[in-house]
Parts: structure tokens; C-alpha cells; sequence
């Protein structure tokens, strides 16, 4: 079997391979997840058979057993043509993907005080690959990149100015490669060229974003210097008063305390005080869980909110996008979401909601509805593919 391009996505604790032939089309996936842990454990999608991973996996050796077992199962020749890296974090450095070299390394590695929790294992990938496969060109997607079309008007916060030119602290965003596919693929659904499409794309899952793209360019996003701030997510707060910390401070409670729980203890998971699963929040809510119903509209509230702000970066909206775990499975946040954006002009079919548009390439809107609405699934290891693909062959 022939396929050329591996896709590699590094999570803080997690490692994602993805196999693509040369029509870039997928042929298999895998995932080790509890790496760095006592309970490390790892599976090719599709097969109940799991891969034997020691105590303690690090990154490199989940690759190691994965390609291993790519190889085992026939999926995968000795080397791949070429190799895609998810990279979270790329500055102000990056506004594009890029051909790896030392130089890049660097540069990303000069990133991590920006991303602490993901560039040191988008790095430990790199790595691990470059040491396995030395002869294949491997190439980094940013997730920052795309939003680099940014004016200053939405990227720079009301700071003192050293702030930025010592610092770099702006609004970079984030889930810059779902957004990307998301103008390419509704342009397509709608007739048009990304060059002319304007769309609001949500992409929502347990982190949420939500960017105006305006003719094929990021104008404006929700996440800012670090993917915290914007929509209430899963188990993250999204935007808060930054009073809160004097505040939490004079209560005794230490700034690293208030970054754990902003991070991973508020959200869904904070207000419903059970899950940050939306499906198991639905079913509690529908069963009389109010806490769990307050979540929901909270989520749903913020959105709706968001959406509107999102105009104002637009001098014309071509659709509202729907994507991510949440935005296109749950049609109960799209429904109550778009609740809230009557004035606006919104209105939803709840027949085509219902079956989340799979009938009607992805249109849920009502034919009186001033706006299309569309539900798109993402495809983030797609862009990265195509794109360790074109630079791999322009190399």
C-alpha cells in the first residue's frame, strides 16, 4: 500500500498519528494517550487490539510502538514521503507552515514561554522524527498562523505599549487550522472561492473559538495570548474580570491556584459541578439537573454573544459555521444559540438541525433565515497533510 505523508498531532499527554496516500486521502489513524504515566496505553483506530506500551511512555517511544505497529499491520512502508507537525504556538514568528530545519526548532522552542503546555511536545515529535526518519522532509502547521492577519486594532490589547514590543503580549488565537479548512470547505458548499467568503466559524469542542474571516483572512478571534480567554469552554473559563485575582488573592487562594482552576476545574465542568461532556449535560439537564441546564445556557449565551461582536469585524456575512466536537453533534446549542440571534436576522429549520444538516450539506438555516447557517466537520489533519504535501514537493 502506498501512502506518503504522516500526519503527527502531540498533546501534553497524548499522541495522534494520521496516514495519508499521495490523493491525500486517509488511511489509517492512531492515539496513545496517559503518556508519562503508570497507565500508558495506545490503539490504532478501528482495532480493538491494544498496542503494549511501557510504564511511563514518553512521546518518542508512543511513535515508536505506533509506526510500529503501522508497519506490523501493513499500513505503512519504511519511510513516508513527507511529515506533518501540529505546532500550537508559532509568534509572531510564523504565518505559514513551514519546512522544518534547525533554525525552525529554535524558534519554536523560543515560542514555549507562550504555549508551556504544548510547543516542549510538539517539539519532543519533531524529534522523535526526525531521529526516526532523517531523509523525509517534515514540515510544521501553526495553529497561530493563520490568525497572523490580524490588524493591530484586534490583536493588541489596551496595555501599555511595552508590553507588546517587550513581550509580545497580544492576542495571537487559536484552532487556526480548523478555522482555515472551515472558509475553504463552506466557500466550496456555497459556490464561491475563499478569497471572496466572509463566515463566522465556531469552532466548538472542549476548547471553543470562534473567528470573523473576512475574504479568506482571520480578522478577528476569541482566544487571545493563550487559548483561556473567549467562549466558556469545557473545563475553562474563558473570559473573566482580571480583578478576580486580587480579588481570589485576598482570600488567600496562591496565582497558581486561580491558573489551575481557570484552566481546568471552571466551564462546563465548573458551573454543572459534574462533567464537561455536553452530551452527558444534556441528558442531565433534560432529566431536571438546573445546574447542569445553567451550564448549557451559559455556553450558549456567551456564543450568541460572541457571534454578534464578530459582525462588527465584517462588511458582509456569507454563513455561520458550525464545527468541533460540540458544534457539530450537539443541536441543542446551535438551536439555543441561535435563539438569541432573532434580531440579527438567524433563524433555524429544526427539521435539517435535527440531522445535522447531513441532508442538506450542512444548511440548517430556514428559508426566511437572513444568513446561511452551515454545520461543517472539521479536518484539521487534512490542512496538514495538503500542506506537508505542497511544501514537501516545492522542497
Amino acid at each position: 500500500m502506498n501512502q506518503s505523508i504522516l500526519v503527527v498531532n502531540c498533546g501534553s499527554s497524548s499522541l495522534k498519528l494520521a496516514l495519508f496516500d499521495e490523493n491525500e486521502k486517509k488511511i489509517a489513524s492512531a492515539m496513545a494517550e496517559r503518556l508519562n504515566q503508570a497507565d500508558s496505553f495506545a490503539h490504532i483506530d478501528g482495532d480493538n487490539q491494544p498496542i503494549a506500551l511501557p510504564t511511563n511512555t514518553n512521546h518518542k517511544q508512543a511513535l515508536q510502538a505506533l509506526v510500529s505497529a503501522f508497519k506490523e499491520g501493513r499500513l505503512m512502508s519504511e519511510a513516508p514521503s513527507s511529515i506533518g507537525h501540529r505546532v500550537v504556538h508559532g509568534g509572531e514568528t510564523f504565518r505559514e507552515a513551514v519546512l522544518i530545519d534547525d533554525s525552525v526548532v529554535a524558534a519554536i522552542s523560543n515560542c514555549a514561554g507562550l504555549a508551556p503546555l504544548h510547543n516542549p511536545v510538539n517539539l519532543a515529535g519533531i524529534e522523535a522524527t526526525r531521529e526516526q526518519f532523517p531523509d523525509t522532509p517534515q514540515i510544521a502547521v501553526f495553529d497561530t498562523a493563520y490568525h497572523q492577519t490580524l490588524a493591530p486594532r484586534a490583536f493588541l490589547y489596551a496595555l501599555p505599549e511595552a508590553y507588546y514590543r517587550d513581550w509580545a503580549v497580544r492576542r495571537y488565537g487559536f484552532h487556526g487550522i480548523s478555522h482555515f479548512f472551515m472558509v475553504n470547505e463552506a466557500a466550496r458548499r456555497l459556490g464561491k472561492t475563499p478569497e471572496t467568503t466572509s463566515i463566522i466559524s465556531a469552532h466548538l469542542g472542549n476548547g471553543c473559538s470562534i473567528t470573523a474571516i473576512k475574504d479568506g483572512l482571520s480578522v478577528d478571534t476569541s482566544m487571545g495570548l493563550t487559548p483561556l480567554e473567549g467562549l466558556v469552554m469545557g473545563t475553562r473559563s474563558g473570559d473573566i474580570d482580571p480583578g478576580l485575582f486580587e480579588y481570589l488573592r485576598t482570600r488567600g487562594v496562591a496565582l497558581e491556584d486561580v491558573h489551575k482552576v481557570l484552566n481546568h476545574e471552571s466551564g462546563l465542568l465548573g458551573i454543572s459541578g459534574q462533567t464537561n461532556d455536553m452530551r452527558t449535560l444534556c441528558e442531565l439537564a433534560n432529566n431536571g439537573h438546573e445546574p447542569s441546564a445553567l451550564a448549557i445556557e451559559i455556553f450558549c449565551f456567551r456564543l450568541a454573544k460572541y457571534v454578534g461582536a464578530m459582525m462588527a469585524s465584517l462588511s458582509h456575512l456569507d454563513a455561520l459555521v458550525f464545527t468541533g466536537g460540540i458544534g457539530e453533534n450537539s443541536l441543542q446549542v446551535r438551536e439555543k444559540t441561535l435563539s438569541h440571534l432573532k434580531l440579527l436576522g438567524f433563524n433555524l429549520d429544526a427539521n435539517n438541525n435535527d440531522c445535522h444538516g447531513r441532508r442538506t450539506e450542512g444548511r440548517i438555516e430556514h428559508s426566511n433565515s437572513r444568513f446561511p447557517v452551515l454545520v461543517i466537520p472539521t479536518n484539521e489533519e487534512l490542512v496538514i497533510a495538503r500542506e506537508a504535501k505542497r511544501l514537501a514537493q516545492a522542497s
